[in-house]
């Protein structure tokens, strides 16, 4: 289990980063994210309209407004532990789409109207993503979301910690307290809403 003060370190190194690493630099290879369990913390220069920043945490680099992590923690059934790494999770946040990444789901839905996408279902009908706009919506990362991490092999631990002690407007699990919690969770729900009502495109 991570020591206290391995938790008090890790949290310093993602509220006062060295560096913040872009799109651009996240998707080279060699990808400078290590393949190792993590935390992530984002940081924006332009927030998506309508998210409340009093009390979040800024630096020069931007506002952080969510955290991540990769893996989950270990189910209590017996199931296998996932092998995914923060490398995998960081780099579908920034090309994926919102089928797979809740970071791109709330954003996506929240600029919406700003950049021009929408949510919709394609392929078999079960999956929803921003379609064509999924582009859009890495490019607007691309300008202004910047990711900084810490590996650290019990990630759950920290995140709680992380989310317990920071106003994070976009993060949904575990973070019941946020303001903006109901909004963000409506914002989401009315753009599944929207697909749903809308034909299917291929995939």
């Amino acid at each position: 289990m991570v020591e206290p003060f391995d938790l008090v370190d890790s949290n310093s190194r993602l509220l006062s980063p060295v560096t913040v690493w872009t799109r651009g630099e996240v998707l080279t290879r060699p990808s400078p994210v290590p393949a190792e369990p993590g935390v992530y913390a984002w940081y924006f220069d332009e927030p998506p309209p309508g998210v409340p920043l009093q009390g979040c945490h800024t630096t020069n680099d931007g506002v952080l407004l969510y955290v991540g992590i990769s893996p989950k923690a270990p189910s209590q059934n017996g199931v296998r532990p996932s092998r995914q790494s923060i490398r995998n999770r960081i780099r579908y946040h920034y090309r994926g789409n919102a089928a797979g990444s809740t970071l791109r789901l709330t954003l996506g839905s929240l600029l919406a109207d700003e950049i021009g996408i929408a949510l919709r279902r394609v392929g078999s009908g079960q999956r929803l993503t921003f379609a064509d706009g999924e582009a859009t919506l890495s490019e607007w990362m691309g300008r202004h979301a910047r990711v900084c991490w810490v590996t650290t092999p019990t990630p759950w631990l920290l995140e709680t910690r992380l989310i317990e002690s920071l106003i994070l407007p976009l993060n949904l699990d575990q973070n019941a307290r946020s303001p903006f919690r109901q909004e963000l969770s409506f914002r989401r729900a009315e753009q599944r809403a929207r697909a749903r009502a809308l034909p299917v495109l291929p995939r």
